[in-house]
Order: C-alpha cells, then structure tokens, then sequence
C-alpha cells in the first residue's frame, strides 16, 4: 500500500513547507551577506576617498600658507615704505587667487598657456585699446605648473607697472611662445617697447628673485636682458615639466 502523500499527511505537509521556509531563508541570506559585503567594502572606499581628499586639502592648505607668508614676509621686507609694501602683498596675494580660480575652473588638471596669460594680463589691460600682444602655439600646462607661470606673469605685469612699458601711455608688450627643439621645450618671451629706457639695477629685487626661482621650480631657465627699447624676459622650460601632473 503506498505511503501518503505530503497533501495525505498534514504533518509531512508541514515539514516540507518548513523545508522551503528554511531554503528561502537560507538563499534570503546568503544574499543579504553578499549585499552587505558590497555596502561595507563601497563604504570603506567612500572612508579611503574622503580621508584622501582630507590629506590633500591639508597639504594643499600648507603649502598656500607658506607661498602667503613668503610673499608677505618678502614683500614687506624689500618695499621702500609701507605703502608700496602693502601694494605689493595686494597684487602678489591677487595672483595667487586668480591661478587658483584658473585651476578651479579646469578642474585641477591644468589649463592652456593662453588662458594663464590672459587671466595674468587682464587687471593690468586696456579693455578698449589693448597694449598686449600675444601670439604662439596652443600649449596644455599642467596643474603643477600653472601657479608658477600665473605668478611670473603677475611679476612681469606689476613691473612693467612701476617701471617699463605699462609705466607710460604708449608702451606694449609682446608675449611670444613656442615649443623648440629635441626633446621639445617652451620658450616664452616677454618684449616691452615704448616704454622708458632701462637699466640693469644694482642689486635683485624680490620679485626678480622670485622669478628666477619659479623658473627652478619648472626645472628651467630664464634670462632677463634691459635692453635700451625695453626689459626682455626669456624663459626656458622643458615642456615634461610643463605638463607634468601636480604631485600631491
């Protein structure tokens, strides 16, 4: 005689619905680990990536205090009065602000040379009647670099302010880049004619200092000629370290 099926015994019935209960549980939660093992391994990423980021805004946050304090110290300490002392701060401090918003807008990986000329230029330019020319090859600068280049600009820009073709109504400037040789480097040249006649100084202001050591930075070289039709800056870089990534 045949045994009872699960729907003839009620309590067969019930061991095999149990047996299911338990087999669902049992895929539920196998399940339910494998879930939170993504959650716990995407929330322990998340904790990585923010304490990354934290590191970084540290290091970025220190080394703007320090460029801040250099500037502030530099500057006051070779400025004839506190005036000139307290515009220069202003103009250096300026700068630094506009490379930040440049890298800001390019997302912090870098920006074209013309856009770091023109965002240098633009508070010391004539809207209508411009006394800049610029002209070169389209040129990618890395986020390392961009404040190096913004600041020198902002150099070139505020002596030709105190001193060169900015100085009158009629001077200009020429800003003339290219990439020469093997392997290929950037050479900028900044020309100022009409400008009064100039004469190598005596001793090296901050600011010719400064420059010089910017360039260093970028591994590079520059040359400052006073030629009598005006101040003449040459600068010498690999285009490598140009384009090189900013370094945390």
């Amino acid at each position: 005689m045949p045994s009872d099926g699960p729907s003839d015994n009620p309590l067969a019935a019930e061991n095999a619905g149990l047996r299911l209960l338990l087999a669902q549980a049992g895929i539920d939660a196998a399940r339910l680990l494998t879930e939170a093992g993504i959650h716990a391994a995407e929330n322990e990423a998340a904790k990585k990536l923010q304490r990354l980021l934290l590191e970084e805004l540290h290091h970025r946050v220190k080394n703007t205090l320090a460029t801040v304090i250099a500037i502030t110290s530099q500057s006051l300490r070779n400025a004839s009065s506190l005036e000139d002392g307290s515009a220069a701060v202003e103009f250096r401090l300026v700068a630094l602000g506009r490379a930040h918003d440049l890298l800001l807008k390019s997302q912090t990986t870098g920006a074209s040379l013309s856009d770091i000329i023109h965002a240098a230029i633009e508070p010391f330019d004539r809207k209508q009647d411009s006394r800049f020319t610029i002209r070169g090859d389209p040129i990618d600068v890395g986020a390392a670099a961009v404040l190096s280049l913004s600041m020198s600009l902002n150099e070139l820009c505020t002596n030709a302010v105190k001193h060169g073709a900015l100085s009158n109504g009629s001077g200009r400037i020429e800003i003339v880049s290219s990439v020469e040789g093997t392997p290929p480097r950037l050479i900028m040249t900044w020309t100022e004619t009409g400008g009064p006649a100039t004469a190598e100084p005596t001793r090296l202001s901050f600011g010719t200092r400064l420059m010089g050591r910017l360039a260093q930075e970028l591994h590079g070289t520059v040359e400052m000629r006073y030629m009598p039709s005006g101040f003449v800056y040459r600068l010498d870089v690999p285009l490598s370290t140009l384009q090189a990534p900013a370094v945390a």
